[in-house]
């Protein structure tokens, strides 16, 4: 369910807190929100920097209440207002966490997830998630890699996962609570995003866009919801994406609209089974020439 925060109650010894899970794109940031959430609430692809928004996936315990917040991978690859909207928006959670989640690849370590720990504050404490050690084919190689991670700095834990996999998640969620400071819930128990179900439609679609399309589509692709309509327990969604150029809307739609009916067709069928009910989805691709460079264009998208 998605909702709003709530107030109130007795602090105890319940635990809760904002966790911000950063790192440099493709280290499978989203994968792991949505594995330790247990729901699919941020859209995930082979390809980088998938992740476009802010966005707080909420996991309730007994006695605990994770508020991860997934942010887009800080990078320097595409140069737009765009791309500097995202690395505010990473900056921006790094002020206000109880706890930050580093996520690695367990394959290796570059100079841009040195970069990402840089901007985290020495106040913060860090949890390491050191990611897809699953396919790793020489696990001895992962030891000096866990020592040489523990040698940058004073981290609360580091923990070895496989958000694919589910492998050690629980390992690493307890190492969070044990950071998470004192207090009463923010949402209810039930809630597992902030986020609502427009937004959520709208990010479904451009998941299955990038799915399609990997490297045929270009980066500067978007979808906005254009109406979202209920009519008992269906929803009507009628959305559009985005691009560039008029060659690129020929290749999203693909021969007689075959891939665009595809791509709709695996939104609505993630979106019916988010919603628990069924799902009426239209899409049409629109032409919009340099969007993410047009301010207004980027705040009516929620940018």
């Amino acid at each position: 369910m998605v909702g709003r925060p709530v107030t109130g109650g007795d602090a105890g010894v319940h635990r809760c807190g904002l966790v911000a899970l950063v790192g440099r794109p493709s280290v499978g940031k989203s994968t792991l929100l949505n594995r330790m959430v247990g729901a699919k609430v941020s859209i995930t692809s082979r390809r980088p920097q998938t992740t476009r928004y802010r966005i707080h996936g909420i996991l309730t315990e007994p006695g605990r209440q994770f508020v991860f917040v997934d942010t887009p991978g800080f990078q320097t690859r595409h140069r737009s207002r765009l791309n500097a909207r995202m690395n505010k928006a990473v900056r921006e959670a790094l002020g206000d966490v109880d706890v930050v989640v580093w996520v690695v690849d367990g394959a290796r370590l570059v100079q841009a997830d040195r970069d990402v720990l840089a901007l985290i504050p020495a106040r913060v404490p860090v949890v390491v998630a050191v990611n897809k050690v699953d396919a790793l084919g020489d696990k001895a190689a992962l030891l000096p890699r866990l020592a040489g991670i523990a040698a940058l700095r004073d981290f609360a834990a580091i923990v070895p996962v496989s958000a694919e996999k589910g492998t050690q998640v629980d390992a690493l969620k307890d190492e969070i609570g044990k950071a998470l400071p004192e207090g009463p819930p923010l949402y209810p128990e039930d809630d597992v995003t902030d986020r609502d179900e427009r937004f959520l439609a709208a990010e479904f679609v451009r998941e299955k866009v990038f799915r399609q399309l990997g490297d045929e589509i270009p980066y500067a692709t978007s979808v906005g919801i254009d109406r979202f309509e209920h009519e008992g327990r269906l929803r009507r969604i009628f959305a559009s994406v985005y691009v560039e150029k008029p060659s690129q809307r020929a290749i999203l739609l693909g021969v007689g609209g075959a891939r665009m009916k595809a791509i709709a067709s695996g939104a609505r069928r993630d979106l019916e089974q988010l919603f628990g009910g069924p799902v009426h989805l239209e899409v049409w691709v629109r032409v919009r020439k340099g969007w993410p460079d047009d301010e207004g264009a980027l705040d009516r998208m929620g940018y």
